[in-house]
């Protein structure tokens, strides 16, 4: 064993100090097609530079983005950076660290996406008419994407915490590579003509070489020809895709789509129950109101002198047993009155040879009903079911 042994940190610090007094890496420019573009909350940017040889990571902070980018960069644009070629001690890797952003043309896989877009948009493929609305309630939701990863886990998570009755139905899709855009159009028409109530197409996020087949041309006309709601879900929030454009609805992740696919059933069953309970304040409020209105009418007529109408009173003739009695009932049958008997509530006018089975009231004027128990034994009727 040599006497010579030094630390991770000094090996990584002496590397960094050689790259710092190295002239040409203090200032350099390099250009690069982008790749792997994220703009982290902190106001940080980070990215790749590649070329058909290899790549090299790079950042740029806050402080240098103000001054030194005035675009948005975009996955495949081709791009000049400005800045300094140091190492990062922690991982031990050096990386381009940006001072200043300017366009360099458009990369090729940039350049397919805007002329692909533009063709699409000039058809009317993005346009806000075609859009169909995403059902409220589904009860069964198609999901194409890969049947492992983060994605579906994801969606299988997220669906079965807000509705556990809801049924979810994979398509075990490629999501990468050369056989992928076939395989996705192939899970978007199965899951179509199995009759799914809402689809959700899309994967987790990578970089626009990994998210390209959901920028072929086959599968955003898959997307507009399916007959189903389709929500995509490609990527992260700020990747877009052309499927995106093409869709119904456009979900920044996997996980926000499934909340739009599936409804909340807590919310649900909460709604529900407010409106039971409405309703059963609003009876209370109504059956106090015909009390308060039977005891005036009762008290009025107490004042008058005159005693109460029995309330087989202008049923006299309509005792049980005799014909003028029937011929009663059978004139009341014609203005929408409905006895009830063991069988139901029956329309005089029906009770015939064969009464037709009844099982409440059938007529919008209930003040015209009859009480149960109108034609028991005892050949009692009652003209109005109000008056007890």
């Amino acid at each position: 064993m040599t006497k010579n042994v030094y630390s991770v940190k000094q090996v990584n610090a002496y590397i960094k100090n050689m790259f710092v007094q190295d002239f040409m890496l203090n200032r350099i420019y390099v250009k690069g097609e982008v790749s792997n573009c994220k703009y982290h909350t902190s106001g940080h940017i980070y990215f790749s530079l590649k070329d058909e040889s290899g790549a090299i990571a790079c950042v740029m902070f806050a402080g240098d983005r103000r001054k030194g980018l005035a675009f948005r960069m975009q996955e495949g644009q081709k791009v000049i950076v400005l800045g300094s070629v140091s190492v990062y001690e922690r991982d031990g890797r050096y990386q381009l660290y940006a001072k200043e952003i300017v366009p360099d043309g458009e990369g090729d896989l940039y350049r397919q996406f805007e002329k692909l877009k533009k063709e699409l948009e000039e058809m009317g493929m993005f346009a806000p008419e075609f859009k169909q609305p995403i059902p409220f309630y589904s009860r069964k939701v198609g999901i194409v994407t890969a049947p492992t990863g983060a994605a579906v886990r994801d969606i299988m998570n997220i669906s079965r915490r807000r509705n556990p009755y809801a049924q979810l139905i994979l398509y075990p899709a490629l999501v990468q590579g050369d056989q992928a855009a076939e395989s996705i159009v192939k899970g978007i028409r199965t899951l179509d003509n199995y009759g799914v109530d809402v689809m959700i197409v899309g994967r987790g996020g990578g970089s626009i070489e990994d998210l390209w087949a959901f920028n072929e041309e086959i599968v955003a006309r898959a997307i507009f020809e399916c007959r189903t709601p389709v929500i995509s879900a490609v990527g992260h929030e700020t990747d877009t895709t052309i499927a995106d454009y093409v869709a119904d609805l456009r979900a920044p992740t996997p996980s926000a789509a499934a909340e739009l696919a599936v409804a909340d059933v807590r919310q649900l069953l909460d709604g529900l129950e407010l409106f039971h309970q409405q309703l059963l304040d609003r009876m209370e409020q109504k059956i106090l109101v015909r009390r308060e209105q039977a005891e005036h009418r009762t008290a009025g007529k107490a004042g008058t002198g005159h005693a109460p109408e029995s309330p087989g009173a202008e049923a006299s003739g309509a005792d049980s047993g005799t014909e003028a009695g029937r011929g009663v009932a059978a004139e009341k049958a014609e203005s929408g009155i409905f006895l009830y008997a063991d069988t139901g509530w029956e329309s005089p006018s029906k009770r015939g040879g064969s009464p037709s089975r009844r099982t409440g009231y059938d007529s919008c004027d209930r003040r015209k009903a009859v009480r149960p128990g109108a034609e028991d034994g005892e050949g009692r009727a009652y003209r109005n079911a109000g008056k007890e």
